[in-house]
């Protein structure tokens, strides 16, 4: 027998199974003890999956979506009715906003369990089918494929609590908070269930009703009668990890970005004008992503870390990348329409996308730079009020003119960021508290 041979035990396979489990719970920091296995130890510090990075990937295929339903609204034959304008961003939006929650509520799942467990897995399999789904759903989400994009959404939270709140038997405290978690989905799912079968009068305020409850009881700790609350504070999870995710997440979004400006570029007429402003977002793209990692991007592990409470800055930037995540779709939906129509007549409807999407973007950025630093440059209040003050101006212009005026002051920003760093030393994460 060869020398290693010796050197190598000797199980059956059921036990050489549990055996290599165990070794990699113990490389990768996992707690193996009874239901306790899908917990992760303090300070384990590891990288995204290959399975996580494949689920962001449905997101740039949903999001491209969404961003081409917003344009038709913008430039579709009713673009003149306010009204109609405003139901459809508002549905976007909705839709937007339904897509986020999925993804952030999984990621937060694999920042606190381990990601290898198949049990896990399967979180992340059906939060990545039921977006899919979703994805398909868009363009029509109001209309025949209601109910698929309804049922998904609810599938994706029911399915995530109701595996963990059965996997975590040993665990008391942490199963309080899936069952909790599960409670408020299955009682919110059944507004979005209604909502689908109902006229489509009351499909909108339902579904909106019941982000809402979403929202507010998720901030509160998903209080319910007979199992309390789930305060942040105690909640343990891998800060480091879930900061990583929240940046591939907004590399995700700048990716959709390019891809519809590289998509309506292609399949529409290539003019100097078109040419003009596919060369403008590409650039605002750049600029976009290299204000949101300067700095503030690039420490934001180390800040979540350093806070006294991870869980709680945790939640506090979901809601600050949220912003910025609208705000880059919003461009996303100016590029499309700068594009298609770079001369000629202006709706205010595009200005209001085309300025408003940077602005969108400058928000949660100041607000995220509050988070990690505890302050907020002067550039970001100087960036809004421009921009706020171009809107009058630039509804009588051209929208290559807004888009190119929106990228050049997203390049001053870019340089003052720059400029306040030079000959610095690298500023340090200082955590609001």
């Amino acid at each position: 027998m060869p020398a290693e041979d010796h050197r190598r035990p000797h199980h059956h396979p059921g036990e050489w199974c549990e055996s290599n489990q165990s070794v990699r719970a113990v490389e990768t920091g996992v707690v193996t003890v009874g239901e306790a296995r899908l917990l992760l130890k303090d300070g384990t510090r590891r990288q995204a999956t290959f399975l996580e990075l494949f689920f962001d990937v449905v997101f740039v295929f949903a999001f491209t979506r969404i961003s081409i339903r917003s344009a038709e609204v913008l430039t579709g034959p009713d673009r003149h009715i306010t009204s109609v304008v405003a139901m459809g961003l508002s549905k976007a939006l909705l839709l937007l906003l339904a897509l986020w929650a999925v993804w952030h509520l999984t990621a937060w799942t694999t920042s606190q369990y381990d990601p290898y467990h198949h049990r896990v897995q399967l979180v992340v399999i059906s939060s990545l089918v039921a977006s899919l789904v979703m994805g398909v759903a868009i363009s029509r989400a109001f209309g025949e494929r209601r109910l698929a994009l309804a049922c998904a959404y609810v599938l994706a939270h029911v399915s995530r609590s109701l595996i963990l709140s059965i996997s975590l038997r040993g665990e008391t405290e942490r199963r309080r908070h899936e069952l909790r978690m599960l409670t408020t989905f299955s009682l919110t799912g059944v507004l979005w269930i209604t909502g689908a079968a109902l006229p489509l009068r009351w499909r909108l305020p339902l579904w909106l009703l019941a982000l809402a409850t979403e929202w507010v009881t998720a901030r509160a700790g998903f209080p319910v009668p007979g199992l309390g609350r789930s305060p942040a504070a105690k909640l343990r999870m891998e800060g480091e990890h879930l900061a990583e995710r929240y940046q591939q997440f907004l590399l995700i979004a700048l990716g959709e970005a390019i891809l519809v400006t590289g998509r309506v570029y292609a399949e529409g007429t290539i003019g100097t004008g078109e040419t003009a402003a596919f060369a403008i977002a590409v650039a605002t793209t750049v600029l976009i992503w290299r204000i949101y990692f300067h700095r503030a991007g690039q420490i934001l592990p180390e800040a979540i870390t350093k806070s006294t409470s991870p869980a709680r800055m945790g939640w506090s930037t979901t809601d600050s990348h949220l912003i910025m995540l609208a705000g880059i779709v919003t461009t996303a939906v100016g590029y499309h329409v700068t594009i298609e129509h770079p001369h000629g007549d202006t709706q205010a409807t595009w200005i209001a996308v085309i300025l408003g999407g940077p602005a969108l973007f400058t928000v949660g950025r100041a607000r995220f730079e509050h988070e990690v630093f505890s302050r907020v440059s002067h550039s970001r209040i100087v960036v809004l009020l421009i921009l706020a003050a171009l809107f009058p101006v630039m509804i009588h212009l051209p929208a290559l003119a807004s888009a190119a005026a929106a990228a050049a002051i997203l390049a001053a920003a870019a340089i003052a960021d720059a400029r306040r760093a030079w000959g610095r030393p690298p500023e340090q994460p200082k955590p609001s508290p």
